[in-house]
């Protein structure tokens, strides 16, 4: 059965059955149809108080194109601490149309692991990406209205882009103002994904609706003729962008296909924002439930460096475990195997690619000061030999592990590792971030690339230097850095797999989001509006006569 038959072929509870589960009542609720609610701003004063459960977080090794299965794990942990009688909940990120319609498909998890009504999930959902689009194109037509009324605020330049929450490259560089009005100012522009909007990270980093407003007012648009930032709150457009976003900022309630609750809220992408779902829902889970699962994009150089230095920082949090997953497939594809013979048994690429799995695990273990387990993903093509040789390599190491069966079996495939972390929670961390809010931008940015990273040097363009000191003239300097690369490599070099050492990372462009609090870093090729693959998976979408969709994976 593909996923969206198995998703199918279970009758869900209604969603208030869900939420009287975690204590929350239907006046607490806002209903969006039977299955799916957001979670009203009335339940904070109820929930202040409580006690915070532990938090685990859930990263992985470098991916291969189609990832390694964090959601799914995540989901069957979530599924496996309820099967042995703990009280557990997710804080997971919402999907982005980009990779639903391009190459990795939903992210609802797989198999008999999958959060529910997956259709929704994955497509319009309760409209917050939609309503994040709207917020951040007001802001643009707010800007270019003021400049073609006169333009008093005397703007120079534009930094905001528009964004769309597709995948489209030809958006990347466009001619806007072309109509020849007399007052128009033509100009080159770009557009970002939706997921990689400055306004998408503010909403997953504010605290409520008032500190939402003053983020979004904080929001950089550009600079006048003395060089000077504008702000979004020069425009006065932060009250008119804080109200399309009066929904969008309250977390979404949905279940997983064995009725463990699930709040879904916020989805920034990991290799070119930080990747995290957003404050508000995973503070709201700490304190409903005792076991709360979350995830982090793409490989923990990426997703959970950002989770724990961005995210952690700001919002006062710190992981109680972490779960690294690891898939033979990705093992292998580090250790040179090309993608599509990844399935093909092969002991020495899979020996090699252990390299990968052991730097990841050093950072978050020796360089965090964090609790780690490894979670292999269990795939049907994976050969007993192979998943024999990972336990036995990682036992040498003294690395905690188990095998996860998420896809075939859902909870039951996750008991093991579930009763492993609620010890392992339980152990002291010394947790530590990987730089200081007071070290130079440069350093804080050298710091990830040589301690987590593995570079030995970092080069800057000119025109990364010269923003940098821009940066550090207008105040900004003590901010944290969010780097933006590949996430195939350590490096910023998609064809650099597994371990690479001493390589040079190459910065081409530093931007400052001064609304969401952190410096964006351009590293190597990345792009902030992805592509389109050969055959998007846009193709294999479909919805028949009796209005069913298939083809979402």
């Amino acid at each position: 059965m593909t996923d969206i038959e198995i998703a199918k072929s279970v009758e869900l509870k209604k969603i208030t059955e869900i939420a009287q589960a975690i204590d929350i009542t239907e006046d607490e609720l806002e209903m969006y149809g039977k299955y799916k609610a957001k979670i009203s701003d009335k339940i904070n004063e109820k929930i202040e108080n409580k006690k915070d459960g532990k938090l685990v977080l859930v990263t992985a090794m470098s991916p291969t194109p189609l990832g390694e299965g964090k959601t799914t794990i995540s989901i069957s942990i979530a599924d496996g601490l309820r099967k042995i009688g703990k009280k557990s909940i997710l804080a997971l990120r919402e999907p982005s149309l980009g990779p639903v319609f391009g190459v990795k498909g939903g992210a609802t998890g797989g198999g008999h692991a999958q959060v529910a009504p997956m259709e929704d999930i994955n497509l319009h959902f309760t409209g917050d990406i939609h309503a994040i689009t709207a917020a951040n194109n007001l802001l643009s037509a707010m800007i270019d209205n003021h400049i073609y009324h006169g333009n008093e605020l005397e703007i120079e330049k534009v930094v905001w882009k528009r964004c769309l929450d597709l995948n489209d490259r030809q958006l990347r560089v466009v001619d806007t103002g072309l109509s020849e009005e007399s007052k128009i100012v033509p100009r080159k522009d770009s557009f970002d994904i939706t997921v990689a909007s400055e306004v998408m990270a503010i909403l997953c980093l504010a605290k409520d609706i008032e500190d939402l407003k003053t983020k979004l007012g904080n929001i950089i648009i550009g600079y006048n003729k003395k060089g000077q930032p504008v702000y979004a709150r020069d425009l006065k457009a932060e009250g008119s962008m804080a109200v399309l976003l009066k929904d969008a900022i309250k977390p979404n309630l949905v279940q997983t296909l064995e009725y463990t609750p699930a709040i879904i809220h916020g989805g920034p992408f990991a290799n070119i924002a930080h990747g995290c779902n957003s404050v508000i829902a995973t503070k709201m889970a700490l304190k409903l439930s005792d076991y709360i699962i979350t995830e982090a994009g793409f490989g923990a150089d990426l997703g959970a460096e950002k989770f724990l230095d961005i995210k952690c920082r700001k919002a006062k949090l710190k992981p109680d475990a972490v779960v690294c997953v690891v898939t033979i497939k990705a093992l292998k594809y580090n250790g040179g195997v090309p993608k599509e013979n990844v399935k093909e048994e092969n002991m020495q690429a899979l020996s090699e690619g252990m390299s990968n799995l052991y730097r990841h695990i050093d950072n978050l273990k020796n360089k965090f000061g964090l609790n780690v387990i490894v979670a292999i993903n269990k795939y049907n093509t994976d050969t007993e030999k192979e998943i024999e040789f990972v336990k036995n390599e990682l036992v040498k190491k003294q690395i905690p592990s188990s095998v996860v069966e998420s896809w075939a079996k859902g909870g039951d495939g996750a008991i093991d590792i579930a009763t492993q972390l609620v010890e392992l929670v339980e152990k002291e961390e010394n947790f530590t971030y990987m730089y200081e809010l007071e070290d130079s931008i440069t350093e804080k940015i050298n710091k990830v690339a040589t301690k987590i990273y593995g570079a030995g040097k970092v080069n800057y363009s000119e025109e990364a230097l010269a923003n940098i000191k821009k940066i550090e003239e207008i105040g900004y300097s003590d901010v944290p850095v969010c780097i933006a690369k590949t996430q195939y490599s350590f490096s910023d070099d998609a064809k650099k797999l597994n371990c690479p050492e001493s390589f040079e990372f190459n910065v081409r462009n530093v931007e400052l989001k001064a609304g969401a609090g952190f410096i964006v870093v351009l590293a190597g090729k990345i792009m902030t509006m992805p592509g389109l693959p050969k055959v998007p998976a846009a193709e294999n979408i479909n919805i028949d006569a009796d209005g069913e969709i298939v083809g979402i994976f």
